[in-house]
This record gives structure tokens, sequence and C-alpha cells, in this order.
């Protein structure tokens, strides 16, 4: 096993400030840690701190809980009853409730900021928000949901999907959302295997300057759904669009119109929260659930401690319902901020629409993807120069690796004095195992640091300790947000062969990624799409970042099929002639000589799931020969014929 070498000394782009590192939340809670629990940690020392959170595992998170303010109203008997994983137990006997957390605030401080494509914008207060979410909770009483009932959303990134949401928690039941630019048999494959009662969908919905009805999907659904009692709809394309009530449709003016109590049912620590789902990819999407006290206590622990936001402090992340991101967003609100919620293209209608709402809404967490960072380094977009983004103190980044040259870019052209916050984690747990501190410095393409309580390694084959190599990422010790089942799983055979069984007892993420003696981590892509060149692995990311730095490439995918096949979706006017050569001398003096394809191919588009994720895997086995009906779904792509020049290319079987 090999990894292309660091030359030289990695550069450091951001140093915390000894003053303002000291006024921070986990700075604070080292201090706590001290006091009340006896552990000598240095208030801006990380490393020893996360080294005690991941020895001690449940003093850690039983510290955590209290000083993060979690409530019980029942104790746990004990915080970790079994550390066997799969099967983790956490704080078993504990009784509490996601929504009572995330609604305790009922003051006029801004609880939820909408703003759509459009330039239609709106709010609600804490005070005003509790108001809705008991009116949503009434309706659904109404629709007799109660514990353990499921609750769908069919709807963009806006207030009815918060309110639906925090209604539906603080009964115990279930939810789940996809973004309504699904199609109709993605969003039936993830909704109907776990039986809805009440399902909220809109008429529509705005993208990139254009109207997309989807009314018939909604009526697909709900004909394929026998399970509903309800249907919600939410006018969002027209105003007056009216629900179809002779099949039992109502609108979301009347599923709120009653005022309604106010109260939150006290479910077990591990009760299920919210079901999110696989990519489904290679079949029916995985059903992902994850628990009330799981979600609640690490969502508390990384917005306050690894991103250090308070209340009032805007939080941003550009997401859609469809992606678990934007249920790590609403966990804002356990932690008082203010979220910002945004729907439409987040380049419509322009490549600066992100950076001035922003600078309009003093955004201090600002959270986007790594394309959207190289687009708009592409786009020649100056933030910096063209927005006041004065209370930007962190950017966000996620979806796939953030390349060295954007980290730069974001030093130069945002600010030296931003954080640059990249996180890498998963649908799987919903939430981040590597990331930043405000404590910690940001090193050029590294990830600053595993999160508290996450224990990561990179392993071999044989399941040893590598450092400065690459290999699997695996975690060691159990992580409370870790799935409490997959939907339909009854015996936990699908949960255990997901992620347990190359190391037994252990997580294997599916990451490829290299520690360093510094703490930090570097991710190179899926290890399950590896490039393997005379015995010598090597990570997808670091090559796609050297070839969409050029200006003449607006994507790429790179496949090993025996072959190394680079795969160009190029600018306009701009031949494959224009590009080859200049991309060979590049990945040969960057990377290595091994990192040159044997050839470079054009194609339309790059094949990408609804999340937005790259189909390396798909396209490899589709090469190879595997009909494509196995090799992938469909439906869980962005644009199905996105496959047809590899389907082409196919090697005959």
């Amino acid at each position: 096993m090999s990894v292309h070498p660091v030359e030289g000394p990695v550069e450091q782009l951001w140093r915390p400030d000894p003053e303002a590192a000291r006024r921070t939340q986990i700075a604070d809670f080292a201090r706590w840690l001290a006091t009340h629990r006896a552990v000598p940690v240095a208030e801006l020392d990380y490393a020893p701190l996360h080294r005690w959170s991941v020895e001690n595992l449940a003093d850690f998170w039983s510290a955590a809980a209290e000083y993060l303010g979690v409530r019980f109203s029942a104790p746990a008997v004990r915080v970790l009853g079994d550390a066997q994983m799969p099967g983790a137990q956490w704080f078993p006997g504990a009784r509490l409730n996601y929504a009572e957390h995330a609604l305790m605030r009922e003051d006029s401080t801004r609880a939820v900021i909408f703003v759509r494509e459009d330039g239609q914008e709106s709010s609600l207060t804490y005070g005003e928000l509790r108001d809705l979410v008991g009116r949503a909770r009434a309706g659904l009483v109404a629709a007799e949901v109660g514990r353990g009932d499921r609750v769908v959303a069919l709807v963009p990134n806006g207030i009815a999907a918060v309110v639906l949401f925090l209604a539906t928690a603080s009964l115990g039941a279930i939810w789940s959302s996809c973004s309504p630019d699904f199609g109709t048999r993605a969003v039936t494959d993830r909704f109907a295997q776990i039986e809805p009662k009440v399902m909220l969908a809109v008429d529509g919905y705005l993208y990139g300057g254009k109207r997309f009805d989807i009314r018939d999907t909604v009526t697909t659904l709900r004909e394929s759904m026998p399970s509903l009692n309800r249907t919600v709809i939410l006018p969002y394309l027209d105003p007056d669009s009216e629900p179809v009530r002779e099949v039992g449709e109502v609108s979301w003016a009347e599923f709120t119109a009653q005022p309604g109590e106010l109260a939150f049912e006290q479910v077990p620590f591990d009760h299920p929260l919210w079901v999110l789902y696989s990519s489904g990819t290679t079949g029916l999407p995985k059903g992902i659930v994850q628990g009330h006290g799981g979600i609640l206590l690490e969502q508390l622990k990384t917005i306050r401690l690894q991103h250090d936001l308070r209340p009032g402090d805007v939080f941003f992340w550009f997401t859609t319902t469809g992606w678990m991101m934007w249920n790590f967003l609403i966990g804002g609100l356990l932690a008082g901020t203010t979220i910002l919620l945004y729907d439409g293209s987040p380049v419509h209608p322009g490549p600066t629409r992100l950076w001035e709402l922003a600078a309009q809404q003093k955004v201090r967490l600002f959270g986007v993807s790594a394309p959207f960072v190289q687009g708009a380094i592409k786009a020649g977009v100056r933030p910096r120069e063209q927005f006041d983004l004065s209370a930007m103190e962190s950017i966000g980044s996620t979806g796939s690796p953030l390349s060295p040259e954007s980290f730069r870019w974001i030093a130069e052209q945002v600010g030296e004095r931003v954080r640059i916050c990249s996180v890498s984690g998963g649908t799987d747990v919903c939430t981040a195992f590597l990331g930043s501190a405000p404590t910690v410095p940001i090193w050029l393409g590294e990830l600053s640091c595993a999160a508290l309580g996450a224990d990561v390694h990179a392993f071999d084959e044989e399941g040893r300790d590598l450092v400065d190599e690459v290999g699997e990422l695996v975690i060691t010790q159990p992580m409370p947000s870790m799935p409490v089942a997959f939907w339909n799983d009854p015996d936990g055979t699908r949960l255990k062969e997901a992620y347990f069984t190359e190391y037994p007892g252990r997580w294997r993420h599916g990451d490829w990624v290299r520690a360093t003696p510094r703490g930090s981590f570097v991710i190179y892509g899926r290890s399950d799409s590896t490039l393997n060149r005379g015995g010598v692995r090597m990570g997808t990311a670091e090559f796609y970042a050297v070839v969409e730095a050029f200006d003449s490439v607006a994507d790429s995918l790179v496949i090993d099929n025996g072959e190394l096949l680079c795969f160009l979706v190029l600018a306009e006017g701009v031949s494959i002639e224009d590009v080859e050569g200049p991309l060979r001398r590049s990945l040969r003096s960057q990377l290595s000589p091994r990192h040159v394809p044997d050839r470079f191919i054009r194609i339309p588009v790059v094949p990408r799931t609804l999340n937005g994720k790259k189909c390396e895997v798909p396209v490899k086995r589709i090469l190879a020969g595997v009909p494509v009906d196995r090799a992938v779904s469909k439906d869980a792509l962005a644009d199905p014929g996105s496959l047809d020049p590899f389907v082409a290319m196919a090697r005959p079987r």
C-alpha cells in the first residue's frame, strides 16, 4: 500500500488567536471538565481533549450531555450499556425529546429565515415557531398520528418542513423527507417502504429561473401509499393552488388552522427520530433510522463545540430536504441559532447569489459544498471585494473533498481570518467524523482533526493503524448517532453487512483516508472506487483536484477498469486535443506518472446521484459488462441519460 508523498512542510492557512480561542465554547468545556470532572486538559490543547474523549467514551458523553444542557425527564441507568458494535446501547433508561430541546426558547429572537430563489422572504421568531409547531401538531393528532407513526414530506427547504418535522418529533412520530426535484420512482422507493400516515407535498418548485409542476408525482405517491390518512398540499408555485378535496387532500393553511398544545412525548434515548436513505444506486434505498437522543447529543456537540455557534448567530448550509445536511442545519435550533434556509439554484441569477445572501443576512457559518467552491473559482468570483462578509467567521464544506486550490482561494478571496471547516462524515451518522475546531490550526488541503468522541483511524487490510499512509477510514468505538437500525431489517443483518463485515466490531465507512502526525486527515475519495496502478492504490479526490482546476474542464470522472480512463465534460469550444497534453503534464508533475490516464474521453455530463455524488462504482460496473439495471438504479440518478455513453462503451459479456 502506498500514498503519493507530501513534499515539504504543509502550509498553515489559519491559526487560532489565543484570546479568541479562550472565549470559545470548547475552551469553556475544557475548563468545565477540570472543575466538575477533575479532567486535567488544557483549554487550548485539542489533542489531549480528543484523546480523553475516546479513551473515556462514557465519561466524555456523560460530561457532554451535562455541559450541553440535555434534559432527561428520566435518568439513564448508565451512559453506555453495551459498547459492542453493532448494537451499542446509549443512555439506557433515559427519556427525552428532540423537539423539546429545539423549542426551548420562547422569545422574539429569529429562529428561522427563509429566502426563495425569486426573492420571496419570510421568517419566524422562536415564539412564532412554537405556535406554528403546536398548530401542526394538532393537525397530526387529528390525522391520528402518534408515537412511532411516520410522517413524510416532499417539500423544498422552507419553513413548513421545519415546522412539520418538529411537530412530528414532539409526538414521538418518525420523520422522513425528500426534495421535490426527486423523480416519482425515487420518492416512492423511499416513502412507500416506511408506510406513512401523513404526507406534506408542494404543487411544484422553482430552480434556475424555471418552474416545475409536480402534482402528477403527488397523485402517484398518494395512490401508491394506502397507509396515508391525510395528504397536505402546500401551495408553492401557485398561491391559489387548491387541494383535490374529493380524494381527501387538505391545504397547509387548513391543516395548521387550529391552535394546539405544545407538548413533548418523552421517548427512550434510541427511539426513532427520522429515516434517512442511502443513495439507492444499486437497489432499493436503505432506510437509515437514527434516534432522538443520539442525534440531539451529537448535533449539540458538533454545532456548539466544533463550530462554536451561539444563540443569535446566523447558521447557513446550502442543502435540500433530500440531503442529511438539511437535518444537520435544523440542529442549529438546539443551540438557539438563527437557521437560514435557501431554496433554489445556488448560482441563479449569477454565481454570487449565495455570497450576496451571506452578506445580507450576516451569516456566521456559511456551509456549502466543494463543487460550489470550485464553481466560484472558475466563475472568477471575488467575495471579499464584492460583499461585506465581516460577520462570516467560518466556511463549511462537505459532499466531496475540498481541494488545496479551494483552500487557498478561500483564504485569499474570502478572507484569511475565516476558518475553513472542511468536514467528512455522512448520512449514516448525520454528522462528521472529521472536521475542525476553533482551537486547532487549518492546514492546506487537510481536515484539521477528528471530532470529539470519534475514534477515527486509517487501517490497512489487516486492521493495523497507519500514520501518513492511506488506508480505510475506520471508527473503532461507537458514536451516539450511529443508526439504531435499518428499516425492515429486524435481525440487523443488513446493518451489519453495511459497516461491520470487513473489520468485525468496527465501523468501516468506505472512505480512503490518510491520518497525519499532526492529528489532521486527508480524504482521497471512496475506497471502493480507488485506483490501482502497478500495485499502488490512489484516491480519486487528488485526481479531480488537478483535472478540475483547469478552466476548460467543467467536470470529470476517473475509472480504473484495467485501463485508467478519464472522462471529461469540457467547456464550449474546447476539444480533447486542446486539453489532453496539459492535463497529462499536470497530472505527471503534480501527482505522479501513475496518475496519467491511458485515455481521455469526452462525455456530455458526469453521472451523479440525486445528492450530487459522482457514480464511480456504478460506471465501473457498467464498463465491465454488468447490465445497467444490475449496476445501478436509474431512479437514484439526477440524470438517467448520463449513463448512455458508458452503456455504449460497455465490455460485452
